[in-house]
């Protein structure tokens, strides 16, 4: 094994960022909080471990592994920060997990497996445009959300809330209600599973014609 030149370390280089910013072009296009920049710095960061592993296992006879194994768990922690909770559902994790497979691709660049590489490019760019797309039109995804209304204690009002949710969510799992003697108006907080966003929004139209409702808000 001998040693990567210099000009070699270059092309290596140049070719992660051009991997990494083709991956983060797609984040970036779908408003991801991972776009562009983090793609390609992450990438070039990878290949450039993996250069320096190789290079000072090659110039003291040290393992040449040992320092880029450490990019694998490390970019762990860096997913972990992409991954976000809004109430009961998680976002984040096709993103997490493309940002440890881009990490992936600066490490093989690193190791001068060009053709590697480039499937692998062109593998992530099918999943995350073609296969979302078909995901879309044909995979039913239920997602719980977190429906908070305000409305006026009126008889009769909560049988028609929960008519209207029961008739155009996929399932209720919640279904709280808090009474203010007061000023007489109840707080009502739903988790209820939608399968397409079209429902989520005519439910929305259909409880804000209610007569009584004050405010509602998706959460």
């Amino acid at each position: 094994m001998i040693e990567i030149p210099w000009y070699e370390i270059f092309l290596r280089l140049t070719a992660a960022l051009v991997a990494g910013g083709a991956i983060g072009f797609e984040r970036e296009r779908d408003s991801q909080p991972a776009g562009l920049r983090t793609h390609m710095i992450l990438a070039l960061g990878a290949a450039l471990v993996t250069i320096l592993s190789v290079n000072i296992a090659i110039k003291f006879d040290s393992d040449p592994a040992r320092l880029a194994a450490q990019v694998v768990s490390g970019i762990g922690f860096l997913g972990a920060g992409a991954i976000l909770r809004f109430g009961l559902n998680v976002k984040g994790l096709t993103t997490a997990s493309t940002l440890w497979t881009t990490a992936m691709v600066g490490m093989v660049i690193g190791y001068g497996y060009y053709l590697v590489a480039l499937f692998a490019v062109v593998i992530m760019l099918f999943l995350l445009t073609l296969v979302e797309r078909f995901e879309k039109k044909f995979v039913r995804i239920n997602v719980l959300r977190t429906v908070v209304i305000n409305v006026n204690d009126r008889e009769g009002i909560l049988r028609e809330v929960r008519k209207t949710i029961t008739k155009l969510a996929d399932g209720i799992v919640v279904f709280n209600v808090q009474k203010s003697i007061k000023n007489k108006i109840m707080r009502l907080e739903i988790v209820a599973r939608f399968s397409r966003n079209e429902k989520l929004e005519d439910m929305m139209e259909v409880i804000s014609s209610i007569d009584g409702v004050r405010s509602i808000k998706i959460e």
